[in-house]
């Protein structure tokens, strides 16, 4: 710290230091100096902690999927529309696709088709997952797409009996050796895929958002933006993720 010298006038002497000794000065003067590395010193390693932790807690929430749904059966995604869609989602924070390719029994593309989509979708960074949308106990699942560089699939099928269910799920484990996931409005859902996908739509069902499992946001039980942005932080604070279904709907209300 500089000292300050108070001056009279240009040809006045500068006013007598106070009295005292030397080394006392020097003490006074190396205390503040400590003093003042000391709060500086403590300053810094604040700041570190404080962004490190934001940087985990940062980490931790980018590293949840954050699933976007296409439902072919609200609007067909196919074509130009399916790069379209990845710039919406990539743009908007989703890292996951859930692509409905296979409705009521009826595979909706061929292999060759879904491996452009694989592709595409890896280019802009995303996962993709098929969604297999299965309405009966008796439809078969499409073993054909298996193997095609998809990250996972996923089984929507909450109209079967869960014995039905436990049964596609145990078949989807022995034929495909990446990511399964169920998405289920049974809410104490027994099943244990890699995702456990509850739709958690509406405000009345986030009772059931916890832990352990990925959350759900449905567009057409939110009121405005306002309301679709509150539902989804909450769902991806307070489990392992978040579903929002679905692309069509985003659309349509212009979200």
């Amino acid at each position: 710290m500089p000292r300050l010298i108070f001056y009279r006038g240009w040809n006045s002497q500068p006013l007598p230091k106070p009295r005292g000794g030397r080394g006392r000065g020097r003490r006074t003067g190396w205390l503040a100096v400590a003093l003042v590395i000391g709060i500086a010193a403590l300053g810094i390693v604040s700041v570190y902690l404080f962004l490190g932790v934001g940087r985990q807690e940062t980490s931790a929430v980018q590293q949840k999927p954050i699933i976007l749904y296409v439902n072919q059966g609200n609007g067909i995604v196919n074509g130009s529309g399916f790069g379209r869609m990845l710039e919406y989602a990539s743009s908007n924070g989703f890292n996951t696709v859930f692509f409905q390719v296979y409705r009521e029994g009826h595979l909706l593309f061929s292999p060759a088709t879904l491996q452009s989509f694989v592709n595409q979708t890896h280019r802009a960074g995303l996962k993709m997952f098929f969604a297999l949308y299965i309405t009966d106990a008796s439809q078969a699942l499409p073993v054909s797409v298996f193997g095609l560089r998809e990250d996972g699939v996923s089984l929507d099928m909450s109209t079967v009996s869960l014995g039905a269910q436990q049964s596609f799920l145990g078949a989807l484990k022995s034929d495909f050796k990446g990511q399964t996931a169920v998405t289920t409005i049974d809410m104490f859902s027994p099943l244990k895929p890699d995702l456990l996908v509850l739709e958690t739509y509406g405000k009345g069902n986030q009772q059931y958002i916890r832990a352990g499992i990925v959350a759900s946001v449905g567009v057409f039980a939110t009121s405005d933006m306002a309301d679709y942005q509150s539902q989804f932080e909450y769902a991806l604070q307070n489990s392992d993720g978040v579903m929002v279904f679905d692309y069509y709907g985003l659309q349509k209300a212009g979200y």
